[in-house]
Parts: C-alpha cells; sequence; structure tokens
C-alpha cells in the first residue's frame, strides 16, 4: 500500500483536476504516480509532463527514451516505474525478451540499443562521470550531441519519478511485466 493516501481523483479541483483531466484524455485514466504527484503539487507533476513533451518533440525514439527510463528504474529499484516503463517500452514495439535484456543488462542483438543500455548504465552508476572513450562509444553507435542531452533528460525524468515512487512505495496499478 502506498504511504500517501491517494483522494479520489473526483475529488480534485484546480490544477490537479486539469492535469489528470489531460492525462485521462491521453492515456483513459490516472495512474498512481501521478494521482499522488498531482494531488501533492500539480505543478511538479504538469512539469515532469512538459519534459516528456520535449523528449517527445526531440530525436531520441520512443524506444530509446523507454530504454533509458527502464535502465534508470532497474538500477533504483523502482518496481512501479519498472512496470510503467516496460509497458510503456512494450507499446513502443520492444519485445517481452528485449525489455528482459535491457533490464538485465545482457545484449538485446541490436547493437545500437546495446550501446544506449550501457552509456546510460554507466551514467547512473557514475553520476554522471564519464571518460572520453564512453562519450566516444556512445557517439560511435549514431546518438547525436542533441540525443545525448535528451539522453540526460530521460535519466532526470526517471530519476524523478523513481525517487518518488520509493519515498511513496507507490502501488502498482499497471499489468505486471514479463
Amino acid at each position: 500500500m502506498s504511504r500517501i493516501a491517494i483522494h479520489p481523483l473526483e475529488s480534485a479541483a484546480g490544477a490537479a483536476a486539469a492535469v489528470y483531466a489531460r492525462i485521462t484524455q491521453a492515456v483513459g485514466r490516472v495512474p498512481n504516480c501521478f494521482a499522488a504527484i498531482g494531488q501533492l503539487r500539480p505543478a511538479a507533476l504538469k512539469a515532469m509532463l512538459q519534459l516528456d513533451g520535449v523528449l517527445a518533440a526531440g530525436s531520441l525514439s520512443r524506444q530509446d527514451q523507454e530504454t533509458v527510463k527502464l535502465v534508470v528504474s532497474e538500477t533504483a529499484g523502482c518496481d512501479y516505474c519498472i512496470t510503467a516503463h516496460s509497458l510503456l517500452g512494450a507499446l513502443t514495439g520492444l519485445d517481452a525478451p528485449t525489455l528482459r535484456w535491457i533490464r538485465s543488462g545482457l545484449r538485446t542483438g541490436n547493437a545500437r540499443r546495446d550501446a544506449l543500455v550501457r552509456f546510460v548504465r554507466q551514467l547512473v552508476h557514475s553520476r554522471g562521470t564519464l571518460d572520453e572513450a564512453e562519450v566516444a562509444a556512445i557517439r560511435a553507435a549514431g546518438f547525436s550531441d542533441a540525443q545525448l542531452v535528451e539522453i540526460s533528460l530521460a535519466v532526470a525524468v526517471a530519476t524523478f519519478t523513481n525517487t518518488f515512487n520509493r519515498i511513496n512505495d507507490t502501488e502498482i496499478d499497471l499489468p505486471p511485466v514479463d
């Protein structure tokens, strides 16, 4: 059970109600993570969604974005976010074995994706301190400098939700992952 009680969404008013309405329109319902953040700080939820909008407008593919967020979530040990980003990854076309390999840090059979997984794992474990060879490797895999900005932003967004969900022990309201 979540540590922060989520009020009935129907009782939301003002900024929280507006953000919930946007989420419901986009995905059909408000996941527990968003409900908890939104009831406490609607502006934080809105900012997080705006950052996801920046990522969506960028050049990093949805599969790459979900790969980054899944690696960050696995590294953080956030069950809620692992479930969410596995589901979202599947919706982008990543199959169940590939998602398992990403979570485990195993080779997926896609050299570009494998380079991204290695890079993000190293980025998270080193707290952003990378040597030139690691940056050269991700560039050699086909990622541009602009995409390095987008990878950094995806790490930041995932770190926020991972941290909050770990604090809250947010109850998972999503289908289980394979």
